[in-house]
């Protein structure tokens, strides 16, 4: 239970410390550890992911409102 405490923390404390620039889809997979790029244009198309938009034909997300998005899904399971 310990161990999921310390992952939970260093979860959260990750999540804060998002970067200032917009974020790919390869980061997405790198911070939330996700099987493959396919899993956020899954989550896009099934509007279940966070928030996107596209610049020419690239996929970016806001930092913020991926931190939304975590937090809603955080407050999701709490309830």
């Amino acid at each position: 239970m310990a161990d999921r405490r310390r992952s939970a923390a260093e979860m959260a404390a990750a999540s804060r410390a998002l970067p200032s620039r917009f974020l790919t889809p390869d980061d997405l997979v790198e911070m939330f550890e996700l099987p493959s790029v396919e899993t956020v244009y899954q989550w896009r198309r099934k509007r279940t992911g966070p928030r996107g938009f596209r610049v020419g034909r690239h996929l970016r997300f806001d930092p913020a409102d991926v931190q939304a998005w975590v937090d809603a899904q955080r407050e999701g399971v709490a309830a």
